[in-house]
């Protein structure tokens, strides 16, 4: 045993040997064992410090969990305590809500109708444009409509009050200073009141909606996004304008404010335009190359009319006229046979001739395309109406309202095109025919007095 003891050591200090640095080699067995012996005890101590430590710990957490615990145990103690003062005062709150019930008696349902109805009054003046006026006269209605007791005589007093002012501010047309979300960056502004009906600013006549404010920094008074205009603007001027004992045909809005809140949903002309797609769109830019051709055209046929109107009082010739182009085609074969010069002047005629009717094809052309390009639409949105009704059903209408509109706007587009370009059409078909018929009759005048002159 000993010989595999010793052994044993000789392979452990070989290995340790081998594992020691070059600068900390051993030299010999006995400085092997003092090498462990020394790492030995080092490695006890370290041990004993941190047991020692631990046990530190152990004993820090033991007092902060008993510290807890009775933390705890005094916390339920006043828990108990209150919860059992809650419980005494709540018997005593209902011992008194019975004790007043039966003071009250008959009393009660009065003032729980009173109570009831000031509620509801509340409401109904918190919702009116007044208050924008007056804020906070519903004061007193909360405090009826909210309170467990008895209403003094001065609260009752004051509902009825209220009711008068509200019936005396209901006949008043009256200009108030207020600051509007959307207008003059929330500076007060002078506005207009007529009665609970309308409200507007008394510059620029602009309508405000009013609503019941929820957040601290909002007022109640906002611009409406889109104006009425209109008789409906000029009748809100008339009412700014107008002094004390005047008057004047006003803006009465029966809905309080509906109405004139429904005009967000009315389009203007280019949404109307919009709403006929793609189609609306080409009638439209047709119409306008029409009108605008037509327009020139009548332009010019005033201009060649009134030249030739010139033409006829003098004996020269001038080519900026049809008029003046055919005596001077007169002047170049006056020497010819009677037959060649009517011939000569036949050819200018034809000559002149598409010049006048010139542009007259693309009107009709345009008064003749415009109704089919509506009726073209019509079908469109007929298709997308019926489509929408395959997939959504007939239960709500604005999912057909988009084919509907581009069926009808398309259909009036078409016809709206069609009416001033069938009248440029005839008017300018009719100024070409009388300057014809004008160019062949001064023909034949020429003729004949070439005829009598050359017969002497």
């Amino acid at each position: 045993m000993k010989k595999m003891t010793k052994t044993a050591a000789v392979a452990l200090g070989a290995a340790l040997l081998m594992a020691t640095p070059a600068s900390a080699q051993v030299t010999s067995i006995d400085q092997l064992l003092q090498d462990i012996r020394t790492n030995s005890a080092q490695t006890q101590a370290e041990n004993a410090q941190r047991e020692a430590t631990f046990k530190q710990r152990r004993d820090q957490q033991s007092a902060l969990l008993r510290d807890a615990r009775a933390e705890l145990a005094t916390l339920e103690r006043q828990a108990r305590s209150v919860q059992s003062t809650f419980d005494s005062n709540e018997r005593q709150v209902r011992v008194l809500e019975a004790e007043l019930k039966t003071a009250q008696g008959e009393f009660g349902e009065v003032f729980g109708l009173a109570r009831s109805k000031a509620g509801e009054f509340k409401a109904t003046l918190d919702a009116s444009l007044i208050t924008s006026e007056h804020p906070n006269r519903t004061a007193v209605l909360g405090d009826v409509a909210e309170a467990k007791a008895l209403p003094t005589s001065d609260q009752l007093n004051q509902i009825w009050i209220t009711m008068l002012d509200e019936i005396k501010y209901q006949r008043e047309v009256k200009t108030f200073k207020a600051s509007v979300n959307n207008h003059n960056d929330g500076k007060p502004v002078e506005i207009t009141r007529v009665g609970a009906f309308d409200v507007f600013t008394k510059e620029g006549s602009n309508f405000l909606e009013y609503t019941v404010p929820e957040d601290e920094g909002v007022f109640a008074l906002t611009t409406l996004p889109r104006q009425p205009g209109g008789a409906v603007t000029k009748a809100a001027s008339s009412v700014t304008s107008a002094s004390a004992g005047d008057l004047v045909f006003g803006p009465v809005d029966p809905t309080r404010g509906g109405l004139l809140k429904s005009y967000e949903l009315k389009s203007n002309v280019w949404e109307r335009i919009e709403q006929g797609g793609f189609i609306g769109k080409i009638i439209i830019g047709l119409t306008i190359v029409g009108i605008l051709l037509g327009l020139f055209k009548l332009l010019t046929m005033f201009m060649a009319t009134g030249a030739m109107r010139s033409q006829k009082k003098s004996a020269k010739a001038s080519k900026s006229n049809p008029l003046g182009r055919i005596m001077m085609a007169y002047d170049a074969a006056k020497d010819k046979d009677e037959e060649i010069v009517e011939l000569r002047l036949d050819e200018a005629i034809l000559r002149e001739s598409p010049k006048l009717e010139w542009g007259l094809n693309f009107l009709k052309l345009g008064a003749g395309i415009a109704p089919l390009l509506g009726l073209l639409g019509t079908v469109t949105g007929m298709i997308k109406t019926f489509q929408a009704m395959m997939i959504y059903g007939t239960g709500d209408p604005q999912l057909m309202a988009g084919g509907i509109s581009e069926a009808l706007v398309t259909t009036m587009l078409g016809l709206i095109a069609a009416i001033p370009l069938l009248i440029l059409h005839s008017f300018s078909a009719s100024m070409a025919r009388s300057m014809q018929n004008t160019l062949e009759e001064q023909s034949a005048g020429i003729i004949a007095r070439h005829v009598e002159n050359r017969r002497g």
